[in-house]
């Protein structure tokens, strides 16, 4: 049997299942007599007192990572939160509800708010509740902790979920791999994966039910499969596929800092794609050759309020300040209609990915963005700023959005306040409206930036968040390749510059294509940036360009993988790519 998810953190493994299967709590349905209620609250703020140790504790652990410390510090402001806590004293106290029913109904009620958003931050932002409530219900219960930090031989951990309590202790030398029923590659268990160089597929539809404990199984987190069974003969390809994956993967670490230069001395831009403005994002501003994509939106998700002037001037700033002279491309805020903002109503939409989100909001509530566009311009003198609009369906919008910037900068002129007049104005090219008149848009942008993710949802008509659809959002779909292709020669034409900033452009498959069709600026995540580097210093660009001609007539996106799988491996240097 074979059962399939998405690959998160590469690698090839072979072992045992180990079925973890956390603490359960059996919730108490009886009300509560008046009497009870004092000792029902005390036992409630013992069990908070109880969770917050051990939170401590596990903060304490990772002071030497500061990442994960943050995620463990956000599970203290959960428990701590002021909301809930008032909301379960309530259904203890006026209602007669037990401690443990009130915690459960609290968490659950606002966990399930989250789950409904489409946006991957926000359904996390669920799983960090589930966490919480777990560890409370359990400290009420007077149950110790049970974790994956000591285990007695080397496993695959499989699980429906795990929370990052779970993997912030993680035995490491004794995971050998980590599949989950949920989960996906935004997650805190993808993120730590990674960091732990654990390979891991998650997102696993009946792993719990078809796995059992003991079983022998091969975890192939390149290519997204969990095999049951497994022959001899499967048991000894995969081996030697997993050795070969590990030594690709070690090797990629010296390319780190090396030049992105192709065998034929083509010099590549790659970029950095930042969420958050802190030392750990900005640290791989040392690695490349600029930031192509800064998500300003997690300024409005990650607070309880709308982020004055002053404040996103701050964190502009400080991103600005760490690339120092090399490009930063700031992209205006990009939610809306699937991603709900503290502190502004936003009607609920049936189909939120086609509404109002990204530049379209920006217009429609010109307050916000006079406010995001006069942050940026002041912070523009303390870097190389770029400004570039997402979700852009039509020149329209573009031209409003530019009149916008013309007008703050002439205001911060009347102030008396310095911004650099040599901002390059851009957009992301995600709707296929945009793409297909590119001749028109080449006229009034200095640079565009391909967001390949929703540019593929809307030419495949699929969902990207929905499992249900997962066959029918094909990365590898020719037309995708074929509005690259010709975004590539129209700007190419007029001497502005494409780049690249979703999934595909940190995609070693997707690359030599990329590359061929005159697309030399990638913009990735810092877990790609070495690996790309590589693959571009074993490209021949002769070689590359007849590729892209090639991939741009092949028919299904299967035909393309196969061509693209073969030319990586009649390429190779050394040890081949992860995917031969």
């Amino acid at each position: 049997m074979e059962l399939f998810g998405q690959p998160v953190s590469p690698g090839v493994v072979i072992g045992e299942v180990m079925r973890y299967i956390p603490f359960r709590p059996r919730l108490t349905e009886e009300p509560l007599s008046t009497a009870d209620v004092p000792s029902a609250l005390a036992r409630y703020d013992q069990a908070k007192t109880k969770a917050r140790e051990e939170l401590d504790a596990l903060e304490n652990k990772m002071a030497n990572d500061p990442e994960k410390a943050k995620i463990i510090a956000a599970h203290q402001d959960i428990l701590q939160d002021p909301v809930m806590d008032e909301e379960i004293r309530s259904l203890i106290s006026g209602q007669l509800v037990s401690p443990d029913a009130a915690i459960a109904q609290i968490y659950d009620t606002y966990a399930a708010v989250l789950r409904q958003s489409q946006n991957a931050r926000m359904q996390e932002r669920a799983s960090d509740l589930q966490d919480v409530r777990l560890r409370l219900l359990r400290c009420l219960a007077g149950v110790p902790e049970r974790n994956l930090s000591a285990l007695p031989k080397p496993v695959i951990v499989v699980a429906d979920d795990l929370y990052p309590s779970d993997t912030a202790s993680l035995d490491r030398a004794h995971v050998l791999g980590i599949v989950t029923q949920v989960g996906g590659a935004t997650s805190h268990t993808a993120i730590i994966a990674r960091s732990y160089e654990i390979p891991a597929v998650l997102g696993v539809a009946g792993a719990m039910e078809h796995l059992s404990d003991g079983q022998t199984v091969i975890l192939d987190a390149v290519e997204g499969k969990v095999l049951t069974e497994p022959s001899d003969e499967e048991i000894v390809a995969f081996r030697a596929k997993g050795e070969k994956v590990s030594a690709y993967l070690r090797e990629d670490k010296a390319y780190l800092d090396a030049e992105p230069v192709t065998r034929d001395g083509v010099r590549m831009k790659v970029y950095l794609n930042i969420g958050a403005v802190n030392d750990a994002e900005l640290a791989g501003a040392a690695h490349v050759d600029g930031c192509g994509l800064f998500r300003t939106e997690f300024l409005y998700l990650n607070s309880d309020h709308l982020p004055g002037e002053e404040e996103q001037y701050q964190a502009y700033r400080k991103v600005l300040q760490a690339f120092g002279s090399k490009p930063v491309t700031l992209r205006t805020m990009d939610v809306g209609g699937d991603k709900q903002l503290p502190g502004l109503e936003l009607p609920e939409e049936n189909n939120p990915f086609l509404g109002v989100r990204g530049l379209r909001l920006s217009l429609a509530r010109m307050d916000l963005f006079r406010t995001q566009v006069r942050a940026a311009l002041r912070a523009s003198v303390h870097g190389n700023l770029k400004i570039m609009m997402p979700m852009v369906g039509a020149l329209d919008d573009l031209l409003q959005a530019k009149a916008v910037i013309a007008e703050e900068g002439a205001a911060l002129d009347r102030a008396g306040i310095p911004w650099n007049y040599d901002i390059q104005i851009g957009i992301m090219v995600e709707v296929p409206s945009i793409a297909l008149i590119a001749d028109m848009v080449v006229q009034e942008v200095d640079f565009i930036s391909v967001g390949t993710n929703d540019l593929t949802q809307y030419l495949c008509a699929a969902d990207r968040m929905n499992p249900a659809v997962r066959p029918y959002y094909q990365a590898y779909h020719p037309a995708v390749f074929r509005v690259l292709g010709n975004l590539a020669r129209t700007f190419a034409a007029a001497g502005k510059p494409v780049s690249v900033c979703g999934e595909l452009a940190g995609d070693p498959l997707a690359i030599p294509v990329l590359a061929g069709l005159g697309i030399h600026k990638l913009s990735m995540n810092l877990s790609s940036v070495a690996g790309a580097k590589r693959l571009i210093r074993r490209l021949n660009l002769v070689e590359a360009k007849a590729l892209a001609q090639e991939v741009q007539n092949l028919k299904t996106a299967e035909e393309i993988k196969a061509r693209l799988t073969a030319f990586a491996e009649r390429t190779r240097e050394g040890s081949s790519s992860i995917y031969v």
